[in-house]
Formats: C-alpha cells, sequence, structure tokens
C-alpha cells in the first residue's frame, strides 16, 4: 500500500496548527495588503486581517507561488509515495488550475483534486481524504471519489454590510447604494463553482430564516434526504463569534440531532464579504 500525504490550502478554513494535528500539510493563501505580502494563519491572523479591513486597507487576493508548492511536493515526495492535493473550488480561484498544470511533471504522483469546494465544504473533503487513506485507498482512486462528490455540497452566507461586495466589483455601486438605504441583507450561495446572489432580505431575521429554509429544502429535494442522516451540517462566519454562536442556536433548533461544525470563515471569502456575514452549508458523507 502506498504512502499518501493529504494536501490543502488555508481556504479549507483548517488552521496550520490543526494541519498538524490531523497529520496534513496546509497551504497559506498569500494577501497583499498595502503592497505588503502576507500569509494566512503564518504572518496574518484573523484579527489583524479585520483590523486592517476595518481601517479601509488595500487588499488583495492572490495563491501560493508555483515554486512554494513544487517546493512543498517535492519535500513530501521524500517521504512519501504519492500527494493528494485539495485547493479551493477552480470557479473561485486559479489556485486548483496552477496545480493540476504543475502536476503534469509528477508522473500522476501528485493528484490534484477539483472538487469545487471552500471553506467548511473543502475542510471535510479533506476529512474524507483522510479517512479515504486510511482505508487503503491510492491518491487517484481519493480523487476519483471526491470528484465524484463534487457538487453533493451547498452554501448559504448572508453579508452584514454591502461595501465589500461593492468594492470588489460584485455588485454596481448603484444597487450598493439602493441596497444599503433600504438596508438590504442579500443572501448568496455558493453551488460549486461560484459565488451567486440568492435572494434579498430586509432584516437579518429574514436573512437566517431564509437560509434555513433553503438548506431543508436542498436536504428534502436535491439530496432526498429531509432528516439529514447522510449529510454533514456545517457553519461558518466572519469575525463575529458570538452571533455566530446565536446563529448556531437558531439552526440546532431547525436540525434537532445533527451535529453542526462551525469554523470561521476563509479570509480570501472574507476579502469579498466583510465582517458580520454568516453562512450555513452542508455535504454529504461519502460511502466508505
Amino acid at each position: 500500500m502506498s504512502k499518501v500525504a493529504i494536501v490543502t490550502d488555508s481556504n479549507s478554513g483548517i488552521t496550520q496548527k490543526r494541519g498538524e494535528e490531523l497529520g496534513i500539510y496546509v497551504l497559506p493563501m498569500p494577501f497583499f495588503i498595502d503592497g505588503e505580502l502576507y500569509l494566512e494563519d503564518i504572518t496574518l491572523s484573523q484579527e489583524q486581517f479585520y483590523e486592517k479591513q476595518g481601517a479601509d486597507s488595500e487588499i488583495s487576493t492572490s495563491q501560493p507561488s508555483p515554486g512554494d508548492v513544487m517546493d512543498l511536493w517535492d519535500k513530501l515526495l521524500e517521504d512519501y509515495d504519492e500527494i493528494v492535493c485539495i485547493p479551493m473550488s477552480s470557479g473561485l480561484s486559479s489556485t486548483c488550475e496552477t496545480a493540476l498544470s504543475l502536476a503534469q511533471d509528477y508522473d500522476e504522483k501528485v493528484q490534484v483534486v477539483n472538487n469545487q469546494r471552500i471553506s467548511v465544504t473543502q475542510e471535510q473533503s479533506v476529512y474524507d481524504a483522510i479517512k479515504l487513506r486510511d482505508e487503503g485507498k491510492s491518491a487517484a482512486e481519493i480523487r476519483q471519489v471526491l470528484e465524484k462528490e463534487k457538487m453533493q455540497a451547498s452554501i448559504y452566507i448572508t453579508v452584514d454590510t454591502l461595501k465589500y461586495l461593492k468594492k470588489g466589483g460584485r455588485i454596481t455601486p448603484a444597487a450598493a447604494a439602493i441596497g444599503t438605504v433600504l438596508n438590504l441583507k442579500p443572501v448568496l450561495q455558493i453551488q460549486g463553482e461560484k459565488l451567486d446572489a440568492f435572494a434579498k432580505a430586509r432584516t437579518v431575521k429574514q436573512a437566517k430564516n431564509l437560509m434555513i429554509e433553503a438548506m431543508k429544502h436542498d436536504f428534502a429535494e436535491r439530496f432526498h434526504d429531509p432528516e439529514g442522516k447522510s449529510m454533514h451540517l456545517e457553519m461558518a462566519y466572519t469575525y463575529d463569534l458570538d452571533a455566530a454562536e446565536a446563529f448556531r442556536q437558531e439552526v440546532q433548533e431547525a436540525f434537532p440531532g445533527l451535529e453542526i461544525h462551525m469554523d470561521p470563515l476563509s479570509l480570501s471569502v472574507s476579502c469579498h464579504i466583510g465582517p458580520g456575514a454568516r453562512a450555513i452549508a452542508c455535504s454529504r458523507k461519502i460511502k466508505l
């Protein structure tokens, strides 16, 4: 049986410390803030990021350099036979496409998973990869399972402010101005490849209810599992843990008996939606 290393990036929400505990490897996502390079969870903490975002610093996302990616792969292949690499969704970043291109020079020893996940759903893919590896699956077999299941996940997000959607060009200045005056709380969705509009709410409470009902609908109609017995239920948030915990209680009441996994949203997403966002997500359990 080959020895398989598992690599992901910090868009999964897995910290460097958690990666060490799991025995996996986490590539930090780079950010340029006022022209200076920072690495998520290494030279840039969640607290520092939101402090700089609140100060209206100029923030842009980037991707790990090809050299850094290859250096990690080369080092791992000294001790492992194969690598499974699980980057963020190819629909949200070029990180995955870059990794796929680099992997062509590794004679199939590096299997890059293009499974359209980010944040807590990408994190679950890492846990699934660990289980598959421990069951004796090869890197190629792990990739095939994860890609087969790639669309069996769903994310709904509501934002506290339209400022960062406007800044990132996700909505027009006019739409942002109208939405701000009306105090609209948009609900966004990630169904695989990209971030899209889902609904508009007039209050935070309405937005939260919309997300819960959307998830109930997905459980029943999309996954044919209204009780969620075959589903992972997940949540994520930006900056405001107290508000996230309060929403978690509401979600738990709507889905009694299900365990909820919650983590901060990755900073690549936070860059575009700002603090105070809340998300509910799910992914279908894989069959080992």
